[in-house]
C-alpha cells in the first residue's frame, strides 16, 4: 500500500491554515494542505515532519505534529495520514515548488472549485474546529 501524509498548519492564533496552491496535477490550480510521499520504510512522524521542512521550511522546532486522522482507500491502495500542528511563533515560509498561502478559517472549504480533496479538506477543516488540539 502506498502511503501518503498531508500535513494541517495553523498560525499561532489558530485562525489562518497553512496552503499550497497546485502547480502541477492533480489539483493544478486548487489549493491543498502541504504534503507527501512516504519513502521506504520511513517512519511515518519523521515523513510528516520532513515534508513540511522541504515544502514550507517549518521545522520540528517550530511545530509539534499531532496524528490528526487516516484515510484508506481499499481499491486503490492508498492510505493518507493527516497530521495537525500550530505553529509556536510566526516564521517565515519557504515554498519548494507550489505557493504557499494563508487563508483564514471563513473559507468554503467544501467548494471543489477552490479546494483539492474531494470535499475532504472540507470535511478535516469542521473536525479540526471540533478539536482541541494540545499547547
Amino acid at each position: 500500500m502506498e502511503s501518503f501524509n498531508c500535513i494541517i498548519v495553523l498560525n499561532k492564533e489558530r485562525d489562518r491554515v497553512l496552503f499550497c496552491k497546485r502547480m502541477n496535477d492533480p489539483y493544478k490550480g486548487l489549493y491543498n494542505f502541504v504534503g507527501g510521499k512516504l519513502e521506504e520504510g520511513e517512519d511515518s512522524l519523521h515523513a510528516a515532519y520532513r515534508e513540511l521542512y522541504e515544502e514550507t521550511g517549518i521545522s520540528k522546532n517550530d511545530i509539534t505534529l499531532y496524528p490528526f486522522m487516516d484515510y484508506i482507500w481499499h481499491f486503490q491502495q492508498i492510505r493518507m495520514e493527516v497530521y495537525v500542528g500550530v505553529l509556536k511563533k510566526e516564521v517565515e515560509l519557504r515554498s519548494e515548488k507550489h505557493p504557499l498561502y494563508w487563508l483564514d478559517m471563513s473559507h468554503d472549504f467544501f467548494d471543489m472549485n477552490v479546494f483539492a480533496g474531494e470535499g475532504n479538506i472540507g470535511h478535516m477543516i469542521e473536525i479540526l474546529k471540533m478539536t482541541k488540539i494540545p499547547e
